[in-house]
């Protein structure tokens, strides 16, 4: 099946690091927002490890991305995937990543697990230079718990 990305970048001029998914999976494109499934820990981490309610709107949680300097995005545009499965993924297009970094004051991209990052690397022609891979905040990385992940992102997110 061939998967269009639709959501829009979140990004201000402040932002100073750009977290990158790979492609929404099929519940986020159903709930018309980044990391849309309650499974998923990404917004249990941010707003841990920014001291913050966690959030229930889409407008709270661009809030959180924006009041905390951050960037979101994913690194595909369009491609094959088969329900929701990174693993899947082909016949790629990318994002204009570029154009956020452009635009704001990024200092550091996070790419919200493998895929993402090895997506990057393999298309995005002007390669920043401080990346971080991080492991990804999915129910299926199930080799991370919660704790595990905090740690881990929090070292990256609190510069």
């Amino acid at each position: 099946m061939i998967v269009e990305h639709t959501f829009k970048p979140i990004y201000g001029k402040n932002s100073e690091i750009l977290i990158l998914g790979s492609i929404p999976s099929i519940i986020s494109r159903e709930n018309n927002f980044y990391y849309g499934n309650d499974k998923n820990r990404f917004w249990k981490l941010i707003s841990t490890i920014f001291n913050e309610e966690y959030p229930v709107s889409n407008e709270d949680k661009k809030n959180i991305i924006l009041k905390n300097n951050l960037a979101l995005f994913d690194v595909v545009k369009s491609c094959s995937i088969k329900n929701s499965s990174d693993s899947s993924i082909s016949n790629v297009k990318i994002n204009d990543i570029n154009s956020i970094i452009h635009n704001s004051n990024i200092k550091k991209i996070i790419f919200n697990g493998n895929k993402a990052y090895e997506l990057y690397l393999k298309y995005e022609n002007n390669k920043f230079k401080n990346i971080v891979c991080l492991p990804s905040t999915s129910p299926a990385n199930a080799k991370y718990s919660f704790d595990m992940l905090l740690e881990i992102w929090k070292r990256e997110l609190l510069i």
